[in-house]
Formats: structure tokens, sequence, C-alpha cells
């Protein structure tokens, strides 16, 4: 086919479908013009413009949070009118946190009712609290509430970078140490001490003796740990093998008196010894003890 042929035939192609086309879009308007929509669906569209917009307005000027809350207040003074006003609220589990903390965390007070709670949403709320290892909420129609939690018992206070915080087993933190209620709690200092306390802590406390003088357990370089004790002797501990570490420690004291004297450092790092640094005092005085000593002269000597 010949070039003005194929342009022909192009022309004509493109004004058949464009007369097709405009012909659909006249007859889709004669439709639109002609259809009667049933009673109350403009009302119903407009209902719909105005609420969409009411939401892209909350969202775009940040009231979400704001209009979530009127809006359970609303439901809660409807459902209590209703008789589903929450008049019991049993606990169990509690320990470290108040009743009064539990039900502020889990927005429960006078005027809420048991119709509007969301249980799963009440129980992942409690569940985000560090204090609280697990959750459940129960709703016994019409008015009872039963909140069960389990909480983390605290294991240890963590210093790091200057700061105290109290931590559960499992390594995480609970609050910060701000005052005489957990300073019984032995003390891990260091990066990474928080997630390895309970193992180290465990093995510890099969030896009393040693840990009642611990002051404190400080983790280094995040693999081993040294024991500051209570009188100021430092006790550095192998990477591995602590546990033979401290059954030697343990020997040594009972047999040899060793953590009574005036030392500052016993290091354990070896197994096939243990090195003892004495105090600058108990040093300068075992010096002066190994110097020879002069012979007494005799009486009558010139």
């Amino acid at each position: 086919m010949d070039r003005p042929r194929r342009l022909a035939y192009a022309h004509t192609f493109s004004d058949r479908f464009t007369g097709r086309f405009a012909r659909a879009g006249r007859r889709a308007i004669t439709r639109l013009n002609e259809f009667d929509p049933p009673r109350g669906v403009g009302s119903l569209t407009a209902a719909t413009i105005i609420l969409a917009s009411v939401a892209y307005g909350a969202i775009a000027g940040g009231h979400v949070s704001d209009i979530a809350t009127e809006f359970h207040r609303t439901c809660d003074a409807l459902a209590n009118r209703s008789g589903f006003r929450i008049e019991q609220v049993s606990l169990s589990g509690e320990k470290e946190l108040s009743r009064s903390t539990i039900l502020a965390l889990a927005g429960v007070d006078e005027n809420s009712s048991l119709l509007c709670l969301d249980a799963l949403a009440t129980r992942r709320i409690l569940a985000s609290n560090p204090w609280i290892a697990d959750a459940a909420v129960s709703k016994l129609y019409p008015g009872r509430l039963q909140i069960d939690i389990t909480e983390r018992a605290p294991l240890a206070l963590w210093q790091k970078d200057g700061r105290m915080h109290v931590i559960a087993a499992d390594g995480t933190v609970l609050e910060e140490f701000t005052g005489l209620r957990y300073s019984n709690l032995p003390l891990v200092v260091g990066e990474g001490a928080r997630l390895k306390a309970r193992d180290f802590l465990t093995m510890l406390a099969r030896y009393p003796l040693i840990r009642t003088e611990v002051e404190a357990s400080v983790l280094v370089a995040q693999r081993r740990w040294n024991m500051r004790l209570k009188g100021g002797i430092d006790i550095k501990l192998p990477d591995e093998d602590v546990e033979e570490a401290l059954q030697t420690l343990v020997a040594l004291d009972r047999n040899k008196k060793l953590l009574s004297r005036d030392i500052l450092i016993v290091d354990l790092r070896q197994p096939d010894r243990v090195t003892v640094r004495l105090s600058d005092e108990a040093a300068a005085a075992r010096t002066e003890a190994m110097k020879p000593k002069k012979p007494a002269k005799k009486a009558g000597a010139a």
C-alpha cells in the first residue's frame, strides 16, 4: 500500500473511532439527565461529602485523637444510660503497680462503660507498660470488668552513662532508679550488662559468701565480668569457666583468708594461676619485710 492510501485509511479509522466515542458520550449524558434517583440519595450523598470533608480536616489539623476521645465519651454516656456502666473492676497479679496506675493505663474511670470498652486494645495498652509482661481483659456483662496481669519482677539496678535504672530478668528497663525503694537490688554496670545480668547473678547466687560482699558487677567489653567488693577489692573474672574461677576464689578465702587481706586486685583470668596486687601500704610493708636484716651489734664492740 502506497503512502497516500495509508494516510487515507488512517484518517478514515480515526474518524470512525472519534464518531463512536462521541455517540457513546451523548448516550451517557442523555441517560444521566433522564435518571431519577431514589428519594434520600441526595441527602446521603451530601452527608457523605460533608463527613469526608470533616475527616480530611481532622486529619490535616491533627485533631483525630480529640475527635476519637469525644466519640468515646459520647459512646460511654449512651451506654451508661442503657445500664452498661462498669460497676466493678476485679484485678489480679498486681504487685509493683498500684490499682490506680493500672486503671489509669486501661483508661477506666467512673464514667467508663463495658459496652464501649475495647478489650483487645486495652490489653495492648496494658502490655505496653514495661512492668507488665502480659495482660488479659475480660468483659462480664452487664457491668463487671476483669483484668489479670503478669508483672515483671525487678532483678537488678543497671548503671550506664552515669544513670541507673531498675531492670527485669529479661533485661527490660522497668523505670529509672530515683529513690530507696529498690536500693537492695544488686548493681550491674556497663553496656550490655542488662541483658547478661540474669545468668551472671544466678551463678553468683550459688556462692552466698561472695555474693554478699559484692558491691557492683561490671561487664567489661561486653564479654567478661569484674566484681567490686564492698571492701574495695576488684575481682577480675575470665571470659569462660567463670564458675570455676568463683570456686577458686571461695577456696582461697576459706583457706588463706584472701579477701580479708590488704589487697586491691585478685586476677582470676588465667586458669593456671592467681595474681594478687597488694595495696600501696601492704606492698611497702612487704618490701620492708623482705629486706635483709642487719646483724645486731655485740655488746662492748667498738
